[in-house]
This record gives C-alpha cells, sequence and structure tokens, in this order.
C-alpha cells in the first residue's frame, strides 16, 4: 500500500508544517500581519518566534487523497464555493417587467417534487440578490471566517471591541406577557369576508411554508 504513495502522509505533514510557519515568519517580516488589543505584542519580531515556537513541536494532521475525477473536478468544486454567485443562470426560468421567475429548492421534501418555482417583482428579486454581494475585500468561503455560523456572535462582538464600536442598541420596548400558543390576531380584517385575520405561521423571505391546508372531501354519493 505504502509503495503506491509518492508522499507519505508523516513527511507531507512535517513539510507543510515547515512551509506554513516559514510563510508566517515572512509576512511578519514584510509587515503583513497586524497584531492588536492583547496581541499587540506580538509586533516583535523575537516575541512572534516564541509565540509559534511551540507549533513546531508539535504533530500536525494533513489529508490527502487522489481525486477519483482528476484536478478538474476539484478546481471545478472549489469554485462553486469560492467565486459563485446569488443564483446559477440555469434555475432562471423567465424574465420581464412584471417577475422574475426561477427554480428554488425545499430541502423539506424528498424526491424530484423539492424543486418549486418562485416568481418575484424585479424589484425585490435585485434586493436579495445584493444581499449576497460582499463588500469590497472579502471573499466567500462556505463555514469560514469571521461570519462561520458557529462562532459568528462571538466574533463579531469580538471584532466590535478591538474596533471599539457600541453594541447595537438593544430593544427596550417591553413585550406584552401572551402566551407562545396564542393565535396572533392581525389589526386589518379580510379584506373579503371581513373577519379577523390569524397568524398561523411565519417563514423566512424565499422559504415555502411548513403549514398544507388539508383538502376539503366532496361528498358524491
Amino acid at each position: 500500500m505504502l509503495s503506491t504513495i509518492l508522499v507519505h502522509v508523516n513527511v507531507l505533514a512535517r513539510l507543510f508544517r515547515g512551509k506554513m510557519l516559514a510563510m508566517l515568519m515572512a509576512a511578519h517580516d514584510d509587515g503583513d500581519l497586524k497584531f492588536f488589543n492583547t496581541h499587540a505584542g506580538l509586533a516583535d519580531k523575537k516575541t512572534f518566534k516564541r509565540f509559534i515556537a511551540p507549533l513546531r513541536r508539535i504533530k500536525w494532521v494533513v489529508y490527502c487523497k487522489a481525486p477519483f475525477a482528476g484536478p478538474e473536478q476539484v478546481l471545478r468544486y472549489l469554485s462553486r464555493y469560492t467565486h459563485r454567485v446569488a443564483i446559477s443562470n440555469r434555475r432562471l426560468i423567465a424574465a420581464d417587467d412584471g417577475a422574475i421567475a426561477f427554480r428554488w429548492k425545499d430541502y423539506r421534501v424528498e424526491g424530484p417534487d423539492r424543486w418549486k418555482t418562485m416568481r418575484l417583482h424585479p424589484h425585490e428579486f435585485i434586493r436579495r440578490f445584493l444581499i449576497h454581494v460582499l463588500p469590497k475585500g472579502f471573499h466567500r468561503i462556505r463555514h469560514y471566517g469571521l461570519f462561520a455560523s458557529t462562532n459568528r456572535a462571538e466574533n463579531i462582538a469580538t471584532a466590535r471591541a478591538l474596533l471599539n464600536v457600541a453594541p447595537p442598541a438593544a430593544n427596550t420596548q417591553e413585550q406584552p406577557d401572551i402566551a407562545a400558543d396564542t393565535p396572533r390576531v392581525l389589526p386589518c380584517p379580510c379584506s373579503r369576508c371581513g373577519g379577523r385575520m390569524i397568524v398561523i405561521e411565519t417563514f423566512a423571505p424565499g422559504c415555502g411554508p411548513r403549514w398544507r391546508p388539508v383538502p376539503s372531501r366532496i361528498d358524491t354519493s
């Protein structure tokens, strides 16, 4: 088995460790690394070398495996996350002055029926599209960086502290003490029957409702 491997994984781990730490030192010498707050002392070269010295003595873990379809398949896979747009052209169905129709996937449904069609006014479609446009200097990497879902709240709080930016004001408006299962009544009546309208479900833009109406039975006997 080992005879078919060009570079053993243990050798590759040491090689990667050396390359990575060498690049960190080079970036530090060039002044490309910036340190703030409690890490400001790392700007000193000797302090930084002592800081990363333990990393040279631990075992790094790397994983390498030949791609099944060659390197081109790997590049195609990564490019979908690093250079993708909010929606691909193949999902667009029709567009005119009144609406833009596109396909979306409902992950709550299994099988071919999970693909559905949504129509949005062009202004609303553009608004949703621009939400996915990153600020200048940001790169889109899935589940990585400051805004990764696992550490987003903590990282944003740390960034605000480092930048000395006050956190957003909390909503101090007192909410009425209402049970969770109490139906919410809308202030406006139904335009057709004049009865009160009750919120049965709230879902995010672009998502479909979980609630499905029960078809009424027609007695044909």
